[in-house]
């Protein structure tokens, strides 16, 4: 499942849980994660550990309940 045409795909978009931390969100993230050098590692929707691949031009992470997103989808939102 790819993300909508202008919207991120819920594994990375505004929810529940720190896609960095997989703890409630408002907790606060790492500091590699809020200078960008990390891909998100949890869903924001469920806090499940996601499937995470880093390639040298992005990332891909997918949760095995809400799909998958990739970088170039959230660079898309900047």
């Amino acid at each position: 499942m790819a993300a909508e045409a202008g919207a991120l795909g819920a594994p990375v978009s505004a929810g529940v849980y720190n896609v960095y931390t997989g703890e409630l969100a408002g907790t606060p993230s790492p500091t590699a994660a809020q200078l960008g050098l990390e891909p998100p590692r949890f869903c924001a929707q469920c806090g499940r550990r996601m499937i995470v691949q880093v390639r040298p031009d992005g990332w891909r992470a997918q949760c095995s309940r809400h799909g998958q997103v990739d970088s170039a989808d959230a660079e898309a939102q900047r």
